[in-house]
């Protein structure tokens, strides 16, 4: 029994140092500590998004270096066995060449119903409209590298405003955190004057609903904070439920914005008006490629082996029944204004048309855009300017505030409200720099372009 309970009790422990170690193994596994530029990194190594855009550009990729495939011959083996049901005709006209000649007639066996047939096909197509195929397959791979580009651009961006929101919302749970750690310590305060009879019942209720009814909304911040670190670890590539550290604060590297000068340099070299221009490109080497199809012929080019033998002369000989041709071909029903090619090239040349109304708006939307950013950065920039002075007269309003509710000249309310506008002066600052931030990284990716470190002068 002794025996038995000893190893029982060494079973134990060591299921309980497996389960540790595993345990200890799966909290390293699911907890990171990030910057805003490890963030951005792992994302580009491990979004989903950006690994579907990775296919997308390796399938275009493919096409366009293979493209001129085209020009490939078409290459045919082919074997055939005939097994023909009459063959008296034949046999008759067999016997007739033999009886002329003299030779022994023939008599029908099953060996001479049947005959074999080999084909070798080789067969070579031309047309000018597949140089401009080629062409348009090879500018949609250029395409699809700016809109590859695009995607690690705006994932990079949502990361880092991602990144700085949920500093933002650590930092307004961190306020609110030490608001309640303070309502805490005054309901804890209350009740040790309200024991000693320094101050009415009514003061100690007050204290404690105070701190009772921030417990909720504190909590609420957190399961709202978790939440959004669970969207940031999908956006990442982590596995849901990974604990992520993020390691930064929200600072702001002032730029002075010029709306003119970045208008422009920079409006018209985005990647999105690169890409509207290719896709206007991809359309018009297809209308060529149609109009060469309708107004040009086409070259046909074939050659064949085909040897053939039955069994009329035991397989011994082959003829060979191949040709050799030569077509050149026009469809003339393709230029008649009405045919479906012509309607195909009306319909490509109306896209143009869209196409050519869109940049223009392009252009003018990325203006609009441009605008509104620099008007951010300024007004964000004053903003944190004024919010810096209201926190230095907020805390000294909170302290004082402080000092004359401990000498009980002071009600609670009044402690309340002064740390209230402390709380929300301190939450407007890192408001105000998270937007000049996003306001920042939006006119970056609007202009695909990096501004930190530049300066242009404000008129």
């Amino acid at each position: 029994m002794m025996k038995l309970k000893k190893q029982i009790l060494v079973a134990g422990l060591i299921i309980t140092s497996i389960a540790v170690s595993a345990q200890e193994a799966k909290e390293n596994e699911q907890s990171v500590t990030l910057t805003v530029d490890q963030a951005v990194e792992y994302a580009l190594k491990n979004s989903h998004t950006l690994k579907t855009a990775d296919i997308d550009l390796e399938i275009k990729k493919r096409a366009g270096d293979n493209a001129w495939n085209v020009f490939l011959p078409n290459v045919q083996l082919s074997g055939t066995v005939i097994r023909t049901n009459d063959i008296s005709s034949t046999l008759e006209q067999t016997n007739s060449t033999l009886a002329l000649a003299h030779q022994p007639l023939m008599t029908e066996t099953e060996k001479m119903h049947w005959a074999l047939a080999g084909n070798i096909g080789v067969s070579w197509n031309f047309s000018m409209a597949y140089i401009q195929q080629i062409k348009a397959s090879k500018a949609e791979y250029e395409a699809g590298k700016i809109t590859h580009e695009q995607s690690l651009k705006e994932t990079k961006t949502n990361v880092q405003k991602l990144f700085y929101g949920l500093l933002l919302q650590q930092e307004s749970l961190a306020i609110q955190k030490n608001s309640l750690a303070n309502a805490r310590q005054r309901a804890e305060q209350a009740e040790t004057n309200y024991k000693n009879g320094l101050v009415p019942e009514l003061s100690l209720l007050q204290a404690q609903v105070t701190y009772e009814n921030m417990r909720p909304d504190v909590k609420k911040a957190e399961r709202e904070l978790k939440q959004q670190i669970d969207t940031f670890a999908f956006l990442l590539g982590l596995p849901v439920g990974t604990e992520i550290k993020l390691a930064g604060s929200i600072t702001t590297e002032y730029i002075d914005a010029n709306y003119e000068k970045l208008i422009e340099q920079y409006g018209s070299s985005s990647l999105d008006i690169k890409s509207l221009e290719k896709n206007i490109e991809i359309v018009e080497l297809n209308c060529k490629a149609l109009k060469l199809s309708a107004y040009t012929p086409a070259l046909a080019l074939s050659w064949g082996y085909q040897p053939t033998g039955s069994g009329f002369n035991d397989f011994d000989e082959f003829n060979d029944k191949g040709s050799l041709s030569l077509t050149v071909a026009w469809n003339l029903t393709n230029i008649l204004p009405w045919s479906s090619t012509q309607q195909q090239i009306k319909t490509l040349n109306a896209n143009l048309e869209k196409l050519q109304i869109s940049k223009e708006m392009l252009l003018e939307n990325k203006r609009i855009e441009v605008r509104k950013a620099c008007n951010t950065l300024q007004e964000a920039r004053e903003q944190i300017t004024n919010m810096g002075r209201n926190i230095e007269l907020a805390e000294r309003s909170y302290y004082s505030t402080l000092k004359a509710y401990r000498n009980g000249t002071r009600e609670l309310l009044d402690l309340r409200d002064a740390e209230n506008q402390l709380n929300q002066a301190k939450l407007g600052l890192a408001a105000q720099k998270f937007n000049y931030i996003s306001a920042l990284l939006d006119l970056e990716n609007t202009l695909d372009i990096s501004l930190t470190g530049k300066t242009t002068e404000n008129k």
